[in-house]
């Protein structure tokens, strides 16, 4: 009895022992990285980072920590998956369609503030300076070419990365050693940049060009209420919420014309989703995208189907010989990368030189322009997608013709019917149920065909009298993608961020008919 009850009390103290002195040191050990990781993070201003970390490191700690949640430990990475790369740049997305968020409005408040107190303006006269040293080691040597003078600084290691004054000595010769070219003198600007030289009467001087060295002062000078005073016009800025600049004000207090770069980033509320219904410029250009987009996705869901439905049921075609050398060549489309057949295409359909307009020129006289027509490059897009759809669409087909049975056709052939009435009788409506959920998927990917347009076409030919770049072609993605980053006023992410979100809710649409679609198809 003392021997098999010594067992489980081993066992319970070796658990002990290993849950005292093992998996809590690696419980504080595992918070403490946390800490080193979030801190940092915080402290930089990246508040949105520092909590996300912190909430995905804390739930994982506290599930791998609890024996309670042990079920939890399997679920949980592909819940931080989810929360890491789908909801948080989403929340981001939403967050930014809020602001005024863009190319000159990228800062916050106070970054721009401290970028606008950094700048300096020259107060006083110049000194012509040179390098003296080699590998890290450098002297300057400061001279005046208009009352003559020469100044010399102590060593200095020109990498270090820190602010530092330098108290220049009078000298009557230059340091010894190799004077610097003026490229090691661009190559070590940075750090000449962090140097201030104080001079033996008091006169303290910052590099302003690769060859000289200037008493500086502040250009702008911080007063009440966050103000900004010019120190060389007078002329006082005030920050203006409604625009997210520093805007000059008149006597009144009243922003007037001027204001100063960099912007930053304040809440505009709904103004990005109202531009896009009120602003003619770019509610014109929306809604035609919009109706291209869907007629663009159906269209190549339409082709993609048929054309692959009837070639799986030729390439399944019994008296059909060398249906495996058939089968090969048509599902070679869908094993080449879809970027190497659109560049392909590309080249095909160009005006001059591309193979198809040489044909039709041999045989009808005409030389289309795929390019710049607006007609001719949506058909032209319309075919390339359905080359690189079908084999996928051919392919699907091939597997579920197997899970007809045989006998609904000798049914079919005993009551007389040809191969037409049993293809509308038979095999497309076996086929089309099971196929709607990846009909609708499909449509959804299309909806969000970037590659395939920014490759083949790059959203031209652009639409005239647009306050966005705006194209013929352009689905709502690349429509968005080019108020993004191609802006020809300036990258405007805001509004791009609330096209973004609708596109999301759309999309978002399909998705729940396609679930919807997946129970009806199974249940």
């Amino acid at each position: 009895m003392s021997k098999l009850g010594s067992a489980p009390l081993s066992r319970r103290s070796a658990r002990r022992w290993r849950h005292r002195y093992v998996k809590w040191p690696m419980v504080v050990f595992c918070a403490l990285a946390i800490a080193w990781m979030v801190i940092p993070m915080y402290a930089r201003g990246e508040y949105l980072f520092a909590m996300l970390t912190l909430i995905l490191a804390g739930a994982w700690l506290a599930i791998f920590a609890n024996a309670g949640a042990y079920a939890w430990r399997y679920v949980y990475p592909g819940l931080a998956g989810v929360g890491l790369f789908v909801l948080f740049p989403l929340a981001c997305t939403i967050g930014i369609a809020f602001t005024n968020y863009g190319s000159v409005h990228q800062l916050t408040f106070d970054r721009a503030q401290s970028v606008l107190l950094e700048r300096q303006l020259q107060s006083g006269k110049s000194y012509g300076f040179s390098l003296y040293g080699q590998d890290d080691a450098w002297r300057l040597a400061l001279t005046d070419d208009v009352n003559g003078g020469l100044w010399v600084s102590p060593v200095f290691t020109a990498d270090d990365g820190r602010e530092r004054t330098l108290v220049m000595q009078a000298s009557d010769a230059p340091p010894a050693g190799a004077r610097g070219t003026l490229r090691a003198v661009t190559r070590h600007r940075q750090a000449l940049g962090r140097l201030t030289l104080q001079l033996p009467d008091g006169a303290r001087l910052r590099i302003s060009s690769l060859r000289q060295f200037s008493s500086l002062r502040p250009l702008y000078v911080l007063g009440e209420r966050d103000s900004l005073t010019d120190s060389h016009s007078g002329k006082e800025y005030r920050p203006n919420p409604a625009t997210g600049f520093y805007q000059a004000v008149n006597a009144e207090g009243r922003f007037v014309d001027g204001q100063l770069s960099p912007g930053y980033t304040v809440p505009v509320g709904w103004k990005n989703f109202m531009r896009v219904v009120q602003d003619q410029g770019i509610q014109k250009p929306f809604l035609a995208i919009f109706v291209w987009t869907i007629v663009f996705s159906l269209l190549t869901v339409v082709l993609t189907v048929a054309i692959g439905m009837v070639l799986a049921c030729v390439v399944q075609w019994e008296a059909l010989r060398g249906r495996a050398l058939y089968r090969l060549l048509l599902i070679l489309p869908y094993a080449v990368p879809s970027f190497i057949s659109i560049l392909i295409f590309k080249g095909l359909f160009n005006q001059s030189f591309g193979e198809i307009n040489l044909m039709l020129n041999a045989l009808f006289g005409i030389r289309p322009s795929w390019f710049q027509a607006p007609l001719l490059a949506r058909l032209m897009l319309v075919v390339v997608n359905a080359w690189l759809g079908y084999p996928y669409m051919m392919i699907l087909c091939m597997g579920l013709l197997k899970s007809i049975p045989d006998d609904l056709y000798e049914a079919s052939a005993m009551d007389g019917a040809g191969p037409l009435q049993n293809f509308f009788g038979i095999t497309l409506p076996l086929l089309i149920k099971p196929l709607t959920p990846l009909i609708i998927a499909s449509f959804a990917f299309n909806f969000n065909n970037f590659v395939l347009i920014q490759l083949l076409t790059n959203g031209g030919p652009d639409r005239i009298g647009t306050t966005t770049p705006a194209g013929y072609t352009d689905l709502l993605v690349s429509y968005t993608y080019r108020i993004a980053f191609e802006g020809g006023g300036g990258q405007d992410f805001g509004l791009a961020a609330a096209i973004a979100t609708i596109i999301f809710l759309l999309v978002g649409g399909l998705a729940i008919l396609n679930l919807k679609a997946t129970r009806l198809t199974f249940d």
